[in-house]
Order: C-alpha cells, then structure tokens, then sequence
C-alpha cells in the first residue's frame, strides 16, 4: 500500500460511488440492469496505526446513469421513475452510513471489516479497498435480505432485482489539511 499516513476526505468531487443492479424473473428480459451514482456522499480514510473508514451517503440521491438489456431503451420519464421508486419503496428516503469496526493493510491497501447501517437495519459487512497511483477502488455486494429489504418487484413478482446489488468506489486521494 503506496500512501502516506494521515486522513483523506472523500466525495462527488473526487470520483464516484456506483450502485450496480441486476434483473431476475421469468420475464427479466423486460427489465433492465442498472448503473446508479450516488450523487451525495461523503468518506473518511485514516490511514497510519489505527486505519479506519467511514461513509454516510444521501439515500435520495442516487440517479440513474446506465440501464442495459430490456425490451426498449431507458427515457427520461422511466429513469425519474425508477429514482423515485428508490427514494419512496427500496431505501425509504433513510440515509445509508458504514463504520469500519476494524482494516488490516494487504498488499494493494487495506481489508475492512464494519457495519452497515441501511434503512434502518445496522449489518457486519467486509471488502478489499485497493490504494494505488493515488486512488481509492474497491467494491462490496449487498444481500438485500440480509438487512430486511424485499427486493423490489414489477409485473406481479415476474420482474425482479437481484437480491445481491454491487456498490463500487473509484476515488482520487487527496490528503486532508
């Protein structure tokens, strides 16, 4: 891990927080997979004896980026849809925020260990963030069940996301003053 110690302070302005979903279902050809930015987040890494990490991110902020497969293109009436269907039935318009309870140092950066807190329900979740050339990767899948979430559903349950949903960070560091 190339990085100087000290506390680096991350958000929009310094790269992007992805939210990946898939479709499932006997018609999932319908639907489509998404690529959704989180458009209001911020993160804190320290790094030096005790490393840690931190993340609160703005629920209602996720905007539609991408939306492959389906029987037809994604318009724009169809993307303020679906970001209004995340706000009001998947994440309930409560904030998501993530507190690493414990980062060991890997040869490419560190391994977190923590807890997600995600509408409501608070989980241990692990992931690998990769440090180098001055930015921040890495990437953690969210089993929806596992804190309390139903899947959403369209077309009488023969639409659906996948239960687990990737979530990708790709960030430039920059130290904080």
């Amino acid at each position: 891990m190339a990085i100087e110690p000290g506390t680096y302070r991350l958000g929009p302005e310094d790269g992007t927080l992805t939210v990946h979903t898939r479709r499932t279902g006997t018609v999932a050809k319908a639907g489509h997979d998404l690529v959704l930015h989180v458009t209001e987040w911020s993160a804190t890494l320290t790094v030096g004896d005790e490393p840690a990490v931190t993340l609160d991110a703005d629920a209602t902020s996720l905007r539609v980026r991408e939306g492959s497969g389906g029987m037809q293109a994604l318009d724009d009436g169809d993307r303020a849809n679906i970001e209004q269907t995340i706000d009001d039935e998947v994440l309930k318009r409560q904030d998501i925020a993530f507190r690493s309870t414990g980062a060991e140092a890997t040869r490419d950066g560190l391994h977190v260990t923590g807890d997600l807190t995600l509408r409501g329900a608070t989980r241990p979740i692990a992931f690998d963030l990769a440090i180098a050339g001055g930015r921040l990767t890495g990437s953690a899948v969210v089993k929806q069940t596992d804190w309390g979430m139903k899947p959403y559903t369209a077309l009488f349950g023969a639409l659906k996301v996948a239960d687990e949903v990737r979530v990708e960070i790709d960030a430039a560091l920059s130290q904080s003053r």
